[in-house]
């Protein structure tokens, strides 16, 4: 196997892992949606029930986007931006133990962010036909 291919696997890895753990904390979230919409923690103040929503939009849709590589940078920006609210916002005033798992989450969506999906992802597969497009053009 090539560097690429190494490499592509270990993002595949990485996406497909963190993806649907998160997906199971939206999933949650989502099963429990009546039960939490009124006492969700509210730490941007557009409400508790919104706040909900935008958790679980992005701990479900984009892990879902992450797991089969489709508009994987943008999909990871969500992630982050939710992460990055509940290890700074959220779990300000808690020990790092709590912090720590929503601090490795952020850490995986960046690294994917910056690196990409890989060439075993939907994204490479559009930007491979859309590049055979472009050079048949005359």
């Amino acid at each position: 196997m090539n560097r690429q291919t190494t490499t592509s696997l270990g993002l595949l890895l990485l996406r497909v892992t963190f993806g649907c753990l998160m997906l199971v904390h939206g999933l949650q979230k989502l099963n429990g949606f009546s039960e939490l919409a009124d006492s969700f923690s509210d730490p941007l103040e557009m409400g508790s029930r919104l706040s909900l929503i935008a958790a679980i939009g992005a701990e479900v849709g984009c892990s879902l986007l992450l797991i089969i590589g489709l508009g994987t940078r943008f999909a990871t920006v969500p992630l982050a931006f939710t992460m990055l609210i509940a290890l700074f916002v959220v779990h300000a005033e808690h020990e790092w133990k709590v912090k720590e798992l929503a601090a490795c989450y952020l850490a995986v969506y960046a690294v994917i962010a910056i690196s990409g999906p890989g060439i075993f992802s939907i994204d490479h597969l559009i930007s491979r036909r859309s590049a055979k497009t472009d050079s048949s053009e005359p």
